[in-house]
């Protein structure tokens, strides 16, 4: 991972309502999680690919190295990283999509309550 990775970036969000493809209720949702996991596969895939191809030119026997593998804790904990960053995608629309209910219920109640406060 180079230091360009580590450089924190501001969150960016579509702006204005998401088209509607499926009528059932949170399909849309999990369509764009499948798509962000197919995303993932394929580049995962092709690395995979381009190693086992880097490997066998240089006479490496890929497989037995990899059974051999013990992890260190800052192996494990750049893995765990990656899982976290991998799920942020994954669940973004679910996450935004349940933000932008709660803003909409909060500015409801607001209304509400400013509403009842000037009629009393």
């Amino acid at each position: 991972m180079s230091a360009a990775d580590n450089t924190p970036r501001a969150t960016r969000h579509a702006r204005g309502k998401r088209p509607v493809f499926y009528a059932t209720p949170g399909l849309d949702e999990a369509m764009s999680m499948i798509v962000v996991l197919a995303q993932e596969l394929s580049v995962l895939r092709d690395r995979v690919d381009a190693i086992e191809r880097v490997s066998a030119k240089r006479g490496i026997d890929l497989a037995a190295e990899i059974e051999a593998l013990v992890l260190d804790q800052a192996a494990l904990d750049a893995r765990e990283l990656q899982r976290q960053q991998l799920l942020e995608r994954l669940y973004y629309v679910v996450r935004k999509e349940a933000k932008e209910l709660q803003d909409a219920d909060s500015k409801q109640r607001y209304d509400e309550v400013i509403n009842e406060t000037a009629q009393a």
